[in-house]
């Protein structure tokens, strides 16, 4: 699943690039052109620097902060949604993650952000 199909994605800046976030909380932004900012519990974040030091990796800015960087050149598309999708489930509100997974029959009313509320 794309992040574009991942319920309630809004596209927006933050500190000055563009970012996808779900109901106001950051899932990912762009740092530079070759390297995305991406929300990730510490714990995976960890595991995934140990793994893949090659794609994973993080900055002294980054440290012990919720966020993983990630080398779009060398990360595959089926692995980049994996992480978007996991940032997603990480970021957004409890009952839509349960309304995804099928444990809620009904879509949720969730909170938009001010910024999405008026696009």
């Amino acid at each position: 699943m794309g992040a574009t199909k991942l319920p309630d994605i809004e596209e927006g800046t933050s500190f000055g690039t563009p970012s996808l976030k779900v109901c106001g909380k950051l899932l990912t932004r762009l740092k530079d052109a070759d390297t995305l900012v991406v929300r990730c519990p510490p714990e995976e974040k960890a595991l995934l620097i140990e793994a893949a030091p090659d794609i994973y990796f993080q900055t002294d800015h980054y440290k012990g902060w919720p966020a993983l960087l990630v080398r779009l050149s060398r990360i595959n598309d089926a692995e980049l949604r994996h992480r978007l999708e996991r940032a997603w489930r990480f970021q957004a509100p409890a009952k839509l993650v349960r309304w995804l997974n099928g444990e809620a029959s009904a879509r949720p009313k969730v909170q938009r952000s001010r910024q999405a509320r008026s696009s």
